[in-house]
């Protein structure tokens, strides 16, 4: 199994968010994870992604224990092996597109030279070949999410995360980006999870998972 999390909880100030979630999820397997607001979702993938840590419970990715891993190799390993893909982007305004791109290149130490060239590649593999030199304020919203997504691929990564991916987008847009993320999947052999509200996208997933008050939903 490519992910792997057993019996994960996960408490916020006395509130359990989490409550004792199993869950294995496929090589190549594009997973969408529903359920409304509040009911644990993000939370699940923030731990998926070793961006947060459960309070008790087990996350093996290709694996690898990460919940056993020092700080400082935990964020070697996530910025290696996992892509985020965020309902903000979170694209640093003062940079290009493709200098947005490059940036998790350059922190895992590969060369500028490099890393830029990887940068154009993948913006020109998303349609952006045009607008690789403009700056986010230059782009609309589904470019915006574009980059973000060739930001999450630029290190090659096993598993690309989404939270809410297409939250901010309008009708056209979103549809346009779930067909990316089902190119991802058969092109570039990802395993990806996506949190989301949009049936739309849930219904393109290999295999939906509904949480309801930090369970899943039977």
């Amino acid at each position: 199994m490519s992910i792997f999390i057993e019996n994960i909880h996960k408490a916020y100030n006395g509130l359990k968010v989490l409550k004792g979630i199993s869950l294995e999820i496929s090589t190549n397997e594009l997973v969408a994870i529903i359920g409304p607001s509040g009911a644990g979702k993000s939370t699940l993938l923030h731990i998926i992604g070793t961006i947060d840590k459960p309070d008790t419970g087990k996350v093996l990715l290709n694996n690898t224990d990460t919940l056993a891993l020092s700080s400082k190799k935990l964020a070697a390993f996530r910025n290696k092996h996992i892509g985020f893909v965020f309902q903000f982007h979170h694209l640093l305004p003062e940079f290009t597109a493709a200098e947005n791109v490059m940036i998790p290149a350059m922190i895992s130490g590969e060369s500028e030279s490099g890393a830029l060239k990887r940068s154009r590649d993948l913006l020109n593999q998303l349609g952006l070949e045009q607008r690789m030199n403009h700056k986010p304020s230059q782009l609309s919203g589904g470019e915006q999410q574009r980059v973000a997504v060739a930001r999450a691929l630029i290190n090659n990564p096993d598993f690309i995360l989404a939270d809410e991916p297409s939250g901010n987008l309008d009708s056209g847009n979103a549809e346009d980006l779930h067909k990316l993320f089902l190119k991802l999947r058969n092109d570039f052999k990802k395993t990806i999870v996506i949190v989301t509200h949009n049936n739309q996208l849930a219904e393109m997933a290999d295999r939906t998972i509904t949480i309801r008050d930090g369970m899943l939903a039977s």
